[in-house]
């Protein structure tokens, strides 16, 4: 559980990231657990708010990654993208199949899973904790110009270029 997806990309400043739902490097709570891929969790995305981002940013992404994941890529479980740079806070449970929630102009991208919304938690039972990355990305960009049907992989490639900071909190789970 060393791998880190961000270690390889261009190194910029960071801000803090926090959320009701979980502290930093703490274990899931059911909500934020699968129900979708028979975890028998809730798939809620938590709550998530930020501050300390330089005032350049244009807009936010916020992606979800559990690397641990059985794949030489990882799993992604989550992409919010345009996410205007006055909104400094998202609810908990936004990421559901409707966005109910996310601020006018911000948008799902689909995860690993084809599914635009948030994953929860399911990692294989018996395998080692898994951790979950949830990076809010500082764009200088108010829209990252990407299709609501883009992979995962091509989100990423579209926001390190625009990437001012990141702001990352985890989780952890193990079934």
């Amino acid at each position: 559980m060393t791998w880190n997806p961000y270690d390889n990309l261009p190194e910029v400043p960071s801000f803090k990231v926090t959320s009701k739902d979980f502290a930093d490097g703490e274990k899931f709570k059911n909500p934020q657990v699968s129900g979708i891929f028979g975890a028998g969790g809730e798939d809620t995305s938590p709550h998530l708010t930020w501050t300390g981002f330089p005032a350049e940013t244009q807009s936010f992404a916020i992606t979800t990654l559990d690397p641990d994941a059985p794949s030489p890529t990882g799993f992604w479980h989550w992409l919010v993208v345009d996410i205007p740079a006055a909104i400094t806070e998202v609810p908990a449970g936004v990421g559901d199949e409707k966005g109910t929630g996310l601020p006018s102009g911000a948008y799902q991208l689909p995860n690993d899973a084809r599914l635009s919304r948030f994953l929860g938690a399911a990692p294989p039972p018996g395998s080692e904790p898994h951790r979950y990355i949830f990076v809010v990305h500082a764009l200088d960009t108010a829209t990252v110009g990407i299709d609501k049907d883009a992979t995962p992989g091509l989100s990423g490639c579209m926001l390190t270029p625009h990437t001012l900071a990141r702001g990352v909190i985890s989780a952890w789970y193990q079934r």
